[in-house]
């Protein structure tokens, strides 16, 4: 019989609880739907499978879940984002299925999705998964008819995720809407620009101590992320250099003032090279080869493939070392050194706590309300990624500008007239 939680230390739990408190207090909106939730239990009976970051921030999501009603089993969507005690604290306090260990084995992060995608169809009741990346919605897939019975849909958090999606979509179809709540409009401007801007520099500073004031700092992507990331260098005082491979993106980076190369030359000038593009390989052997020594690599996208780790050890022919907790110093052939922050994996997490909690405050609020969506009307969403409706969108927008204390204008009945007429009188 499989086993119903697999964490590192069940005694970690008033720590974890601690952490929780703190992070909670961070999310009105989500405590005002939580408490909506609570009275009229919109996910009774239903299961939510999810493949998330167990951090504390998650952690709230999930108690809002429990109050709607659901059963949960969650497990890690990256090995060294997961927080211990979070996950002691959900299995005793909450009764939480959770499968995940902070730096566990690929092979048990690929039990653990496995697993927590199997605990969806058992007893015959409804299903939803909640996405980081696509693992544990494919993971269901792969299993065929069985796997997916009872399956209302999902929802997906990342950019990454999103594409393997569609792809998925394009090539075998999906077997359920899929709301993409990463391109929700609140998402892109809190989370992916200021929630990644923010965090992926946190980590790198943590994990090196490194003053970004006069750095040559090279960002590779320029979407929501790679701008966010962009300008918050910026504001520490480096050097911003941007490489894109969508011209109008690269048109953006331009206009806004920073300089535009194509990586290989960026790769001569740079200091600290982040990569933020949701593709792999974007820097390997060819830009190794002309980097300065001492150089620093992260990568802020979602799986570690975007720094070629096998391009980068060859490389080093084995002069490898570690110098700082998370960094690993790779000595050239003729002597340079670079270094790998994180093992390459998603800097923010890795080596930092991710994004604040105000900012996963909107994240996981969108999570909830399209949960909810999905399960009051099945038929209203056809297989395939969806957007998340406008409705849900500019309701989180509300009620995080209220938590702010921010009022807007109320446009009149005239105005709204007006928009939706042809005439311009």
């Amino acid at each position: 019989m499989t086993a119903t939680h697999d964490v590192a230390d069940l005694g970690a739990v008033q720590a974890g609880a601690e952490r929780i408190a703190w992070a909670s207090g961070q999310m009105p909106v989500l405590a005002q739907v939580t408490a909506r939730f609570a009275d009229a239990r919109p996910l009774a009976g239903v299961k939510v499978a999810a493949c998330l970051h167990v951090t504390a921030e998650t952690a709230a999501l999930v108690r809002t879940l429990l109050a709607a009603g659901a059963q949960v089993a969650l497990c890690s969507a990256n090995p060294l984002a997961t927080q211990d005690d979070v996950a002691a604290a959900l299995v005793v306090q909450d009764g939480v299925q959770v499968r995940a260990r902070h730096g566990e084995s690929f092979a048990d992060y690929e039990r653990h999705i496995v697993e927590t995608a199997a605990f969806g169809p058992q007893g015959g009741k409804s299903w939803v998964t909640i996405d980081d990346g696509a693992d544990l919605l494919i993971a269901a897939h792969e299993t065929g008819e069985p796997g997916i019975r009872g399956l209302v849909g999902g929802t997906e958090e990342t950019t990454t995720g999103l594409l393997r999606l569609r792809r998925l979509q394009e090539q075998q179809g999906l077997p359920c809407p899929v709301l993409a709540v990463n391109e929700a409009r609140t998402e892109r401007a809190l989370n992916d620009r200021h929630g990644t801007g923010q965090s992926a520099l946190d980590g790198i500073m943590r994990a090196t101590n490194v003053l970004l004031a006069g750095q040559t700092l090279v960002v590779l992507g320029y979407g929501w992320a790679g701008q966010g990331i962009a300008e918050r260098a910026r504001g520490a005082g480096a050097v911003v250099t941007i490489c894109e491979v969508d011209p109008l993106r690269a048109l953006e980076a331009r206009m806004a003032g920073y300089e535009v190369m194509p990586a290989l030359e960026a790769a001569v000038r740079g200091d600290l090279f982040i990569t933020v593009t949701g593709s792999r390989k974007v820097l390997g052997a060819e830009h190794f080869a002309v980097m300065k020594d001492g150089a620093l690599l992260a990568n802020a996208g979602h799986f570690d493939v975007e720094i070629d780790l096998d391009d980068l050890n060859a490389a080093a022919a084995g002069r490898v070392r570690q110098v700082r907790p998370l960094v690993h110093e790779y000595e050239m052939a003729d002597g340079r050194r670079l270094n790998l922050l994180a093992r390459g994996r998603v800097v923010n997490l890795a080596a930092a706590e991710g994004h604040p909690a105000s900012v996963m405050d909107v994240s996981f609020a969108l999570q909830a309300l399209s949960l909810e969506a999905l399960v009051a009307d099945p038929n209203a969403f056809t297989p395939g990624v969806q957007a998340v409706p406008d409705a849900i969108d500019r309701e989180v927008g509300r009620l995080k500008l209220a938590a702010l204390g921010v009022k807007i204008d109320v446009s009149s009945a005239s105005q709204d007239s007006y928009r939706r007429s042809w005439s311009s009188r």
